[in-house]
């Protein structure tokens, strides 16, 4: 599928799969967000988590299905939100397969460092939750095609996990001006 910006728009297909296979390949990719206004952003996502399944203790699904972490089993490709300290919303994508709840967390985008402040510049409130990346006209991601390295390293904020879970490499920064072109 197509869009004005002219990219390649990245389908259920893409996001179906296991999350530790999502999360680095997310890095490098281009977020798009269209606003009510006629407004658009397109921003490089640069830094993204991974949080995988009812055995990870670091997920929110580590406490098995419920009203709030609903949509993460319903496969890949959807919008899983959830506000933090009463004011922040923290935008993941669903991933996986049906059943199997996955989902990467979005820390980073050129030019807008944290999962707080993305979701403000994004305008992104608790409407988006569960809302299909491969059907919105609202927000979407697209393959820029331009490859990128990145670094893992341990997940932030989840020191209540456990030693195994806390220490994980699952969270994917792009390096710096190292872009192989």
């Amino acid at each position: 599928m197509r869009n004005q910006f002219n990219d390649e728009r990245l389908g259920s297909d893409f996001f179906s799969k296991d999350v530790l296979e999502v999360a680095p390949a997310l890095v490098g990719k281009t977020l798009i967000r269209n606003f009510p206004d006629g407004r658009a952003l397109k921003l490089m996502i640069t830094e993204t988590e991974a949080y995988r399944g009812e055995e990870d203790l670091a997920c929110h699904a580590s406490k098995g299905r419920t009203k709030r972490t609903e949509i993460m089993y319903h496969g890949g490709g959807y919008i899983y939100l959830y506000l933090i300290y009463g004011m922040y919303w923290m935008l993941n994508f669903v991933t996986g397969g049906e059943g199997n709840p996955q989902a990467v967390l979005i820390r980073g985008l050129e030019t807008v460092y944290g999962p707080g402040r993305l979701t403000k510049v994004l305008g992104i409130d608790k409407s988006f939750y569960g809302e299909n990346l491969a059907e919105s006209e609202r927000i979407y991601i697209c393959n820029n095609n331009d490859p990128v390295s990145y670094k893992a390293g341990k997940r932030v904020g989840v020191e209540y996990s456990s030693e195994i879970w806390k220490n994980k490499p699952w969270r994917f920064t792009i390096e710096e001006n190292k872009k192989n072109i």
